[in-house]
């Protein structure tokens, strides 16, 4: 008899020859929660764990024989979509997805660890109008809200000074920030989950969103050191989740505490930032 097989999950993004961030990220976490990963490359990383020192992109044509060859094979149940690094990723990467709507979507296309990119501002229209409609879950920091907002704000509306004069401090949610919110979800993405809001306390505080307003404020303790791939972690552990069968809340509290336990057993592979340990209740005694 055969076995009943893994969840698979399809997952668009770099490859990161630290394992950082990008698809060997993403394939720990799967692996971690019982999900299959199956890799479609979009990028090739030049770097190390100080840094990101370049960003090779993948042909576009290249991208869906990728994923084409795949979708036609195996029975996926759900998507991640990571860094795109091309306007023309984008568009192929929508295309295909959009084959697909009654599965799950997780897009977290967004890494402020990278080089400059003097197409940065094309690319984050691409990602605005062709993917995030289509998204299930968009997971994105507070500060890259506020820098893909750029994309529709007026000049002359709320600065940055400003922004913490409306700051409720006990949602730590403010009227901009709920407001570009709303922007995205009226789009058609379905949930937006904010990490890294602004907060008075020494915690992280990470809020997701839906049609109706808050559905989760989450606060935890920080965890001190410098870190690189939390945010790789925290999507891929919620694509995993939704692979699994869990509902769009629980799936983000429990990708919250799976990332901060592998944060929490970081290691330092080389002389630059810590690395997440996604492999942590493995080592630990029974």
């Amino acid at each position: 008899m055969q076995n009943q097989i893994s969840p698979l999950i399809l997952t668009f993004g770099a490859s990161d020859p630290v394992s950082g961030i990008g698809i060997q990220a993403d394939l720990a976490s799967f692996a971690a929660m019982g999900c299959h990963g199956l890799p479609v490359i979009t990028a090739i990383l030049v770097g190390d764990t100080s840094q990101i020192d370049d960003v090779h992109p993948m042909e576009a044509d290249l991208v869906v024989d990728q994923a084409r060859t795949i979708l036609e094979d195996m029975p996926v149940v759900a998507f991640k979509v990571g860094q795109i690094a091309s306007v023309e990723n984008v568009t192929v990467i929508a295309e295909i997805v959009s084959d697909y709507p009654a599965l799950p979507l997780v897009l977290d296309p967004f890494n402020s660890g990278m080089p400059d990119d003097p197409e940065a501002e094309d690319l984050l229209l691409a990602i605005r109008e062709l993917l995030i409609p289509q998204a299930t879950v968009l997971v994105l920091s507070a500060v890259e809200l506020s820098r893909l907002a750029e994309t529709w704000r007026e000049p002359n509306e709320v600065s940055e000074s400003d922004e913490s004069d409306n700051l409720n401090t006990e949602t730590n949610i403010d009227d901009e920030m709920l407001a570009d919110v709303m922007t995205l979800i009226e789009s058609g993405c379905e949930y937006v989950f904010v990490t890294g809001t602004p907060t008075t306390t020494n915690e992280v505080a990470n809020i997701l969103f839906n049609e109706a307003g808050v559905v989760r404020n989450d606060h935890w303790q920080r965890i001190t050191g410098s870190h690189v791939g939390a945010g790789t972690t925290l999507s891929a552990s919620i694509a995993a989740l939704l692979a699994n069968g869990l509902e769009i809340p629980e799936a983000v509290l429990e990708a919250q505490e799976f990332t901060l336990a592998a944060i929490s057993h970081a290691q330092r592979l080389g002389m630059g930032r810590l690395i997440p340990d996604r492999y942590f209740w493995a080592k630990e005694p029974e």
